[in-house]
């Protein structure tokens, strides 16, 4: 049996928050304590009272930094860590230039599992313990994934993507072998430790109408797994869509006609969006995913993040590695605030680290193991600094509230911001020597005046 007390100033969320007064939809604690043991939370709140049952549990002092839970990256692609800030394109020519070249490399097995421990190390540098990944058409590249996620203890949801036309030859499955390959993926990984297998059509420019009846059976006969696509990024990508099934109603209809829509659906960038398409998106609990640096990156468009969440629809927020331009969630939300502005829509701070933890764990449903520090939950934690730069530091001198704080990390934030990583209870990153029981540092806590 393997205990640890964290101590720190703490804040986790119940729902998310309306505005900065919606003091009810999350705790916050200047001096408060997280009870771990073989990596799950089992006690939660102010040190004194947890430090007095905790007996002589090793202590690691945080103060006066914040914890939190880690954050969750609902979209992002494994294969492409080596082709971001790719220059000058927009979303097709950019697949055909940089993405699909770059993706050939993961038949390699020894290419694949090198590629996943850079990936992984990126991800916990910036602060991400959870992401949902597209891996690239060949089954090595998934292997490798999972494998490196096993190895960490990390909840980590993926697939091998399906595509078997319009793109280069070293790319290409077909329905028959995509859909073996993913059944043996499933098999092997699905369910095993802390992982989740997506099914995954890339998306419907590289997908055949068999390939398409292929993936319907695989979620037919795997209904726990999750599916991930994409949806109306591009206009040229939306036409092209439409060239290729021109008996669907819109884009949409491609992946509804195949029975790919539920609460388990996840739809990268659904940024030109017609009526009937948000109707379906409402009807069917299917979730849009916000990119906002790579919406900006590929002058993609604005994602109507206000809109869709007035008619009940769960957004995620991702960072869309590689297109996406930061592996950081911190600086995934400065861009995204920056695209909500545009739009008339101010994300309040509280609001902004909901989403990227609690907010995203409930569009995969995952709310009662990760993105939140209740008892009972999986212990992936992240402890952020927001005077870890001296720009930041200046800035914070004139901080008067919780939601400034944030509000700081949020704009100003990126890995510097990351002091320490715990995945399942255990240190990652940065994570300081424990000391026993009550021998804890003498740290001031930093209240925000």
């Amino acid at each position: 049996m393997t205990q640890r007390l964290l101590r720190g100033r703490l804040l986790t969320f119940h729902r998310e928050p309306q505005n900065g007064e919606d003091s009810d939809a999350y705790t916050y604690l200047e001096d408060g304590a997280l009870l771990i043991q073989d990596g799950i939370i089992q006690d939660t709140g102010p040190y004194a009272e947890i430090s007095m049952n905790a007996g002589g549990v090793p202590v690691t002092d945080h103060r006066p930094h914040l914890m939190m839970a880690g954050f969750i990256d609902t979209h992002v692609h494994f294969p492409q860590v080596q082709v971001i800030a790719s220059w000058g394109a927009q979303l097709l020519d950019w697949l055909n230039n940089y993405t699909f070249p770059e993706e050939t490399r993961f038949a390699s097995d020894e290419h694949s599992a090198h590629m996943a421990r850079a990936f992984y190390d990126q991800l916990l540098s910036h602060g991400t313990t959870t992401a949902v990944a597209y891996c690239s058409v060949h089954k090595a590249s998934a292997d490798a994934f999972f494998t490196e996620a096993t190895r960490r203890n990390m909840r980590m949801l993926g697939g091998k993507v399906l595509m078997d036309r319009n793109a280069p030859e070293g790319l290409l499955d077909t329905p028959q072998t995509g859909y073996d390959d993913t059944k043996d993926l499933i098999r092997d990984w699905h369910g095993k430790g802390r992982n989740g297998y997506v099914i995954t059509p890339r998306f419907a420019i590289t997908s055949t109408p068999e390939q398409m009846a292929m993936a319907q059976a695989l979620a037919q006969e795997h209904p726990d797994c999750h599916i991930q696509t994409h949806l109306s990024e591009n206009k040229d990508e939306i036409a092209y869509t439409a060239q290729l099934y021109p008996s669907a109603r819109d884009y949409l209809d491609v992946y509804q006609s195949y029975g790919l829509l539920g609460r388990k659906t996840l739809l990268g960038h659904s940024i030109h969006l017609e009526a009937r398409e948000v109707d379906a998106l409402a009807e069917t609990g299917a979730h849009p995913v916000f990119c906002p640096t790579s919406n900006l990156f590929l002058g993609s468009g604005l994602f109507d993040h206000g809109g869709l969440s007035a008619r009940g629809i769960s957004n995620g927020i991702a960072t869309d590695i590689g297109a996406g331009t930061s592996y950081s969630m911190l600086q995934t939300l400065n861009e995204g605030y920056k695209i909500l502005q545009l739009q008339g829509l101010a994300l309040h701070p509280l609001q902004a680290f909901h989403w990227a933890t609690l907010g995203n764990a409930c569009v995969l449903g995952l709310e009662d193991k990760i993105g939140n520090l209740a008892p009972g939950t999986e212990a992936d934690i992240v402890v952020l600094n927001a005077r870890s730069t001296s720009a930041m530091a200046l800035r914070m001198d004139r901080v008067s509230s919780l939601a400034e704080e944030l509000f700081v990390l949020q704009m100003m934030g990126d890995d510097r911001a990351i002091e320490a990583v715990y995945v399942s209870g255990s240190p990652s990153v940065g994570c300081p020597v424990s000391t026993p029981g009550q021998e804890t540092a003498n740290i001031p806590v930093m209240t925000p005046r």
